[in-house]
């Protein structure tokens, strides 16, 4: 080995025990975090706590402004129905259903009616001024104690001028609770039974029309149908020649009615029990025919498609 090869490996040998010796090791790095962990934080995580449980109320109250107090300027996250990232507290208002900036200084509009929950509270300190919270949280009906919404929420908090507050989340409804919730029937409020009802009268009028937009649009690609009279189950493609061949026998709808009619619906299904009586003129000559159904919509966006149906004459 000549001299500077020999120099050179001394000194690479010297730098690199210096680096080794100034860099933190694993172990010191996680005994820092041990030690972190294990400092009492108690009073800062009731802080923490009470801060989350004051944006709850708030929310109950409808408090734009405490709302928007209780969050920092540059905040960032994900809300439950969130297509994409917030960015500051103006998006995360907008997104909360307020009219922001409109609402600003607007009075409180409080619901007695509904508390709050949380459950399965965590906080963890990264840095003296850095905190990660993680619950349960839920609101509910005040009379009998139902929940109304359970959500999954992670915050980040930071310590801001000698004060928490929080600067960003991740919230979810609570799978597990939104899946028990699709398996208990809805209530149908009066609203929502006739938009069910207009969405299921569209469909029999654009058949009978031979609409085809209406029936692109109200019929989705994987229906499946079985009408009165047919030994056959009827497929998107058969349903759309069906109603090209009324038209083109020069047949017209001219009544329709839906005697009765039951619903339930769960989640995004809906199930309508009908009966159903319609009149067709052909060549002169009108037709009655009657009968009972079975017919299903799904909710797709703000959308009812017609999924499928059982369709049988009176007895």
């Amino acid at each position: 080995m000549t001299l500077r090869v020999l120099a050179f490996s001394l000194f690479s040998f010297a730098l690199g025990a210096s680096l080794f010796a100034a860099a933190p090791s694993v172990t010191s790095i996680r005994a820092s975090d041990a030690s972190l962990a294990e400092e009492d934080r108690s009073a800062d995580r009731a802080a923490i706590r009470a801060h989350i449980e004051s944006i709850f109320q708030a929310f109950i109250d409808w408090d734009a402004d405490k709302v928007y107090a209780t969050h920092s300027s540059d905040w960032r996250g994900f809300l439950a129905n969130s297509r994409a990232p917030i960015r500051g507290i103006d998006e995360y208002m907008r997104a909360n259903g307020f009219d922001w900036p409109k609402d600003k200084g607007s009075k409180p509009s409080p619901d007695p009616s509904r508390g709050y929950r949380l459950g399965d509270f965590d906080v963890i300190f990264y840095s003296p001024d850095l905190a990660v919270a993680s619950f349960f949280g839920e609101f509910y009906k005040k009379a009998d104690s139902t929940t109304l919404t359970r959500f999954r929420i992670m915050d980040v908090y930071a310590k801001r001028q000698g004060s928490w507050i929080q600067v960003a989340s991740h919230t979810v409804v609570d799978p597990i609770w939104r899946l028990e919730q699709m398996s208990k029937p809805l209530i149908v409020s009066p609203q929502v039974r006739q938009q069910i009802l207009s969405a299921r009268e569209a469909v029999w009028r654009a058949y009978f029309a031979n609409d085809r937009a209406a029936l692109e649009k109200l019929i989705p690609e994987e229906v499946i149908a079985i009408d009165d009279g047919s030994a056959e189950w009827s497929h998107r493609d058969t349903i759309f020649a069906g109603a090209k061949a009324f038209a083109e026998s020069g047949a017209k709808l001219v009544r329709l009615e839906f005697p009765k009619t039951e619903i339930q619906v769960y989640g995004n299904t809906v199930i309508l029990y009908t009966t159903y009586l319609y009149e067709i003129e052909a060549k002169g000559k009108r037709t009655t025919k009657s009968g009972r159904g079975t017919e299903i919509f799904v909710r797709r966006d703000n959308d009812l498609v017609n999924v499928g149906w059982h369709l049988d004459s009176d007895i």
